[in-house]
């Protein structure tokens, strides 16, 4: 079981780490989902993924998730096979969580993604409250 603090990570960065060992056949739990960065002026990154969630509606999909862990989540499924059996397999072995719950609060975890980001950023937790998320 591999363990990842996504503190300070950046979302891609992270996720084609996380989609790589997810294929390998590895068990992945990201910690800290809330504090993954988006590079980008904070303006545009957030209009980005209000108008990704505008899309569809109330009884027709796409639906586009509002938590932080769901948004990681599917930027990780973007990368995987999810259609095949494969790639159900792999995400079914995926864990994202918000914080360190209790029972990884000890444990060894690895950095992935980390990168020393020069340009603009946001959280993922603050475009996440930008389009409805409530903790």
């Amino acid at each position: 079981m591999i363990i990842i603090d996504a503190k300070d990570a950046v979302l891609g960065r992270l996720c084609t780490h996380v989609a790589k060992s997810l294929i390998r056949g590895e068990d992945v739990v990201v910690l800290n989902a809330e504090k993954v960065l988006v590079t980008g002026a904070k303006k545009f990154t957030t209009d980005t993924y209000l108008a990704k969630r505008e899309i569809g509606g109330f009884n027709k999909g796409p639906y586009f998730p509002r938590s932080p862990e769901r948004i990681v989540r599917h930027t990780i499924r973007g990368m995987m096979p999810y259609k095949t059996k494969k790639g159900r397999d792999a995400m079914k072995k995926l864990d994202v969580t918000v914080g360190v719950p209790a029972k990884y609060a000890g444990k060894e975890t690895v950095k992935a993604g980390q990168k020393d980001v020069k340009s603009r950023f946001v959280y993922i937790g603050d475009i996440a409250k930008s389009i409805g998320w409530q903790k």
